[in-house]
């Protein structure tokens, strides 16, 4: 152990790593001369599955197939318009497509998601085919209402979605489809090339039942999503907060479409930059006081613990099964968070346990970039870290976690969080700005716990989910693969190895 973490103190070790091709395969790869095409560990995956108990199955889709259509929607130019907009629909891409709650910031119109078919069926695979290669998801509920960017990869299958969808998150798929990768600076996969993949030809039990483990873990994630827009809904009733763009800001000047505004110096706080001083904020707040029993901020004990913000330090990073899987603003929307980056035990004990560590019902929030993307830390990430580009918020208690949680989350309490950016380059918060967030408690205390018990109902359901995926995970490994593989199982897709 002692030498592993000598080994990636400072520089990662790798292998050399070697085989020898023959012509006819570089004319079978299409005449392509890149190493990562004839990876060995591509080939050993290969091998693994054609040896395994149940052989293997190709992901070319014919009338007779397992897959049914492979394909991604065609190029076009994005006309981007506001949600105002009469026909508008929301667009993501392959990243937001991996959040548990996709929440999308940019719109196209309706007749455009229709004639480029960027709309899916339910249950259908997807798989990102550029930049990052080879995340994967499933089509449930909380994906059908967007329109999908060109660069995912659709597959249908008829029979066993969730079966296809475990098998492409498998270690063994995945060495395939990043020896299938081509591009320079930015990476890239067709769908074509998918055709090459296989995958355990389990048999139909077996299949049968790592699907239905799939599905009902995607009906978790789309059940507590579901918990989730209740809660948030009942807190607008109860504060009877209107849309955003009704709420009425005060200005210097109507006459122009210049966006001004007075302010007080008694209300100044420090801040001369207007973004701090925005009206809309100023009304939200005014609006909260006249509907709200009492407003307070984030950081009254009554409400949090405390309010931590990981201090910058040298990073000493291990292999995946050697250290603490670590962090990133990017990472906190999923709901199996796929990280490639571990914090080395040895050297970072002591500010983990301190700044780094969190714990079930924490709440996360993104400081710096992206201001304010807010995540409720389910049971499994117990044992995980957050980077210092995050912000951890202890709640005082669980009887006021969830409550706070559906608060920050919302438009309202996202805005009241991004007022307190700063910065020339590059936008940020800290715990100080956090803590000083304004936050309402309800008059009607029924509905305040209930409001509460909805958000811990819906974190609960989360991490069913995890489990129900990790158990699909395990039936692929065990009763597919067998124990005996060449190619080390044990390390869980996208997650950390408990």
């Amino acid at each position: 152990m002692v030498d592993q973490e000598i080994r990636y103190t400072n520089m990662p070790y790798t292998p050399v790593k070697w085989c020898s091709v023959k012509l006819s395969d570089v004319i079978k790869a299409g005449c392509r001369l890149e190493a990562a095409v004839f990876c060995t560990d591509a080939l050993t995956a290969v091998e693994t599955i054609k040896s395994s108990k149940y052989g293997s199955l190709s992901l070319k889709p014919n009338k007779n197939g397992f897959v049914k259509a492979i394909y991604h929607a065609p190029r076009f130019k994005r006309n981007y318009i506001t949600n105002r907009h009469p026909n508008a629909v929301a667009f993501i891409g392959s990243s937001e497509m991996l959040d548990i709650y996709p929440i999308a910031d940019k719109y196209i119109t309706s007749e455009l998601a229709q004639s480029k078919k960027l709309y899916i069926k339910k249950n259908t695979v997807l798989m990102s085919c550029s930049g990052t290669i080879g995340n994967v998801t499933l089509g449930s509920n909380a994906l059908l209402k967007f329109a999908l960017s060109q660069h995912i990869i659709r597959l249908e299958c008829d029979l066993y979605p969730g079966y296809l969808y475990i098998c492409l998150k498998s270690n063994l798929v995945q060495a395939q489809i990043q020896s299938l990768v081509y591009g320079k600076v930015i990476l890239e996969i067709e769908p074509h090339h998918l055709e090459k993949i296989i995958i355990p030809n389990a048999s139909d039990k077996i299949k049968s039942k790592i699907n239905n483990l799939i599905l009902r873990s995607f009906e978790l994630r789309d059940k507590s999503n579901e918990l989730i827009d209740k809660a948030t809904a009942m807190l607008v009733a109860e504060l009877k907060l209107p849309p955003l763009h009704e709420i009425k800001t005060e200005q210097f000047d109507k006459n122009t479409n210049v966006n001004n505004y007075t302010v007080k110096l008694s209300e100044l706080n420090g801040r001369l930059d207007g973004s701090y001083h925005i009206p809309i904020a100023k009304a939200i707040v005014k609006h909260l006081q006249k509907y709200a029993a009492e407003v307070t901020t984030v950081g009254n004990k009554r409400v949090s613990k405390d309010i931590i913000l990981a201090g910058i330090f040298k990073r000493t990073y291990v292999e995946e099964g050697y250290g603490i899987p670590f962090l990133g603003g990017k990472e906190i929307t999923q709901l199996i968070p796929k990280t490639e980056k571990y914090l080395s035990r040895i050297h970072h004990s002591e500010r983990y346990g301190k700044e780094l560590k969190v714990n079930e019902n924490n709440i996360l929030v993104t400081d710096r970039g992206t201001i304010g993307i807010v995540s409720f830390v389910p049971k499994h990430w117990g044992e995980y870290a957050v980077s210092q580009n995050v912000i951890k918020l202890v709640p005082t208690n669980d009887e006021i976690a969830g409550y706070l949680f559906v608060y920050l989350n919302s438009i309202y309490g996202k805005l009241l969080v991004q007022q307190q950016t700063y910065g020339s380059v590059v936008d940020m918060i800290d715990n100080n700005s956090l803590a000083v967030v304004p936050f309402p408690l309800l008059k009607n205390i029924e509905t305040q716990t209930e409001i509460n018990c909805l958000a811990l109902e819906a974190n609960r359901l989360r991490y069913k989910a995890y489990l129900l995926e990790q158990e699909a995970m395990t039936a692929m490994n065990d009763e597919v693969l067998l124990a005996d593989s060449e190619v080390d199982l044990t390390k869980k897709s996208g997650g950390y190895n408990d």
